[in-house]
């Protein structure tokens, strides 16, 4: 699998991700790409010829083997990895459709007019949004297939012997895997880094929404602090208009009587 169209795709991701999403760019690449196109397809490319049963019923051994191995670790990886990049292309294609907008706008209306986007590629608006659900479609991802390697291999372990006994197998059979240890150190590698990932999308995810309360809580106090402000400013300049005056303000009529005489008159 080619997987530089992948890597030149999410290269732009980085103008546009914080700190934490660089670092977890900088893991996808380095700690599971290349660990799967250097290692991993190389230590899992003869697990079905070197899966040997003790016994020479034909088809025993490939029964067993697509019993216990019913999807390859290899192509797990593969499927993560792409389902995990994906939603980072998202973000790249809404900074484009960003910026055409933009250059739409200023074909119509002139070069002089306002920007559409002050900045096309800063997290306002629908991009936060697209961000923010990239951060947790990724985390979603990787923690479903976590369990599912979990469910089909306990504990991320592979066996030395596995037992086996399904048809046409004569009997209970013990069949071997070839270089299990091998196997066992590279998929608690690569379930390692998928965990740190998870964590990382978690940290930016907290960051970002703390981030935009922040800025909810200051734009309302710089909100509520204007108007009152305005509202000072509004009772000194009635003040001063009744300073400034010759004439004494309105004041109430000194008996009840007086204000009933002029109201019927």
């Amino acid at each position: 699998m080619n997987w530089s169209i992948f890597e030149g795709l999410l290269s732009g991701v980085n103008k546009y991700s914080t700190a934490f999403g660089r670092i977890w760019l900088s893991l996808v690449f380095i700690f599971r790409v290349l660990v799967y196109l250097v290692t991993a397809e190389r230590v899992w490319s003869d697990d079905h010829k070197d899966f040997d049963c003790n016994t020479r019923q034909p088809g025993c051994s490939n029964v067993c083997f697509d019993e216990f191995f019913p999807v390859s670790h290899v192509r797990l990886w593969a499927l993560q990895l792409i389902l995990v990049t994906c939603p980072s292309l998202l973000v790249v294609m809404h900074v484009a459709y960003r910026e055409a907008r933009e250059k739409k706008h200023r074909e119509v209306a002139g070069e002089d007019c306002g920007r559409l986007y002050p900045n096309t590629g800063k997290k306002r608006g629908g991009l936060w949004w697209t961000y923010v659900c990239s951060l947790v479609f990724k985390a979603g991802v990787d923690s479903i297939f976590l369990y599912v390697f979990h469910s089909l291999y306990p504990r991320y372990i592979l066996p030395n012997v596995v037992k086996c006994h399904s048809a046409p197998c004569p009997n209970t059979v013990d069949c071997f895997i070839s270089k299990p240890s091998e196997k066992n150190i590279f998929t608690l590698f690569m379930v390692i880094t998928a965990a740190v990932c998870i964590l990382l999308n978690l940290v930016e995810l907290a960051y970002l929404v703390s981030k935009r309360c922040r800025e909810c809580l200051a734009a309302r106090k710089a909100w509520a602090t204007n108007a009152s402000s305005y509202k000072q400013d509004d009772l000194l300049s009635g003040d001063l208009i009744f300073l400034g005056s010759d004439t004494p303000p309105p004041l109430l009529p000194d008996g009840p009587s007086d204000h009933m005489k002029k109201t019927f008159l």
